[in-house]
């Protein structure tokens, strides 16, 4: 497990190296889940240790978003004089990603629907 939290975090490093080299406006960790994306396309499909060390992750996935509560906290005042783009942000950002999840879960339950079939 030790290789696969290893190789994230490479990849996070990767992702940072390749915003910073190119300019890209996005946060590395971004840039590095696609590239992480990537790899798993080409090699078709999630090595069995990642898929572990993933799983592990995602079951304390509530311990990883202390560090963005802090941040909030730590530019409240900040927030407080910019609430309105804060919010309309945020529920743009929420309902967008909702909307994502159910269009690629629908794909994805047709996909399945028609393996059955056949």
């Amino acid at each position: 497990m030790i290789v696969a939290i290893t190789a994230l975090f490479v990849f996070q490093l990767l992702g940072e190296i390749v915003v910073q080299y190119l300019g890209i406006p996005l946060p590395g960790p971004l840039a590095g889940m696609l590239l992480l994306l990537a790899v798993f396309i080409i090699r078709g499909g999630i090595p069995t240790e990642l898929d572990k060390a993933g799983t592990a992750l995602l079951q304390h996935l509530m311990l990883l978003f202390i560090p963005t509560v802090t941040g909030i906290m730590l530019f409240f005042d900040q927030i407080a004089e910019e609430w309105l783009p804060f919010i309309v942000g945020n529920l743009l950002a929420v309902a967008l990603t909702i909307f994502c999840t159910a269009f690629v879960l629908k794909k994805l339950m047709a996909r399945q629907a028609d393996k059955e079939e056949q």
